[in-house]
């Protein structure tokens, strides 16, 4: 399995943050790359866990399941409907308050592929591919709690 970090230190508190990650379907809101974004499925009784969404970007759309959830500390998500050469990838936020008032919001970028060294280059390539959109979550995240600050 491959897998790249990229963070950025944000002017706000995770409860901040964790409002803009958790409301799922909005992703198209803070994403400038993103034109459509919504919730096919809620989780079982209504918990983030197993909660989808279909994410269109230009003439490409992918489905998101929600893997994990600790409310204010972590949200990490599947990536389905790429090429199966690409293999099982996902995100997982992280978010860390700082003594400053700042959080540390990481996003690691994983690809799981196979064990051959084919498969460990593809691994990595895909791993790169999902973590430089990343940088443009972490962007348009910086921009929205920005432009909602008082």
């Amino acid at each position: 399995m491959a897998e790249i970090d990229r963070s950025r230190t944000l002017a706000a508190t995770p409860t901040q943050i964790w409002t803009v990650l958790s409301d799922f379907g909005a992703l198209s809101a803070w994403v400038d790359k993103v034109d459509h974004s919504c919730i096919l499925e809620r989780g079982p009784d209504g918990e983030m866990v197993g909660t989808t969404r279909r994410v269109q970007m230009g003439r490409n759309t992918v489905v998101e399941r929600v893997t994990e959830c600790d409310p204010q500390y972590v949200l990490a998500y599947a990536i389905e409907g790429l090429p199966k050469f690409l293999g099982r990838l996902g995100n997982r936020w992280t978010l860390e308050a700082t003594s400053a008032g700042d959080t540390v919001v990481t996003i690691t970028s994983s690809a799981r592929i196979g064990a051959g060294k084919t498969q460990q280059l593809v691994e990595r390539l895909a791993c790169r591919l999902v973590a430089r959109e990343s940088d443009g979550m972490l962007a348009g995240l910086a921009q929205r709690l920005e432009n909602t600050r008082d």
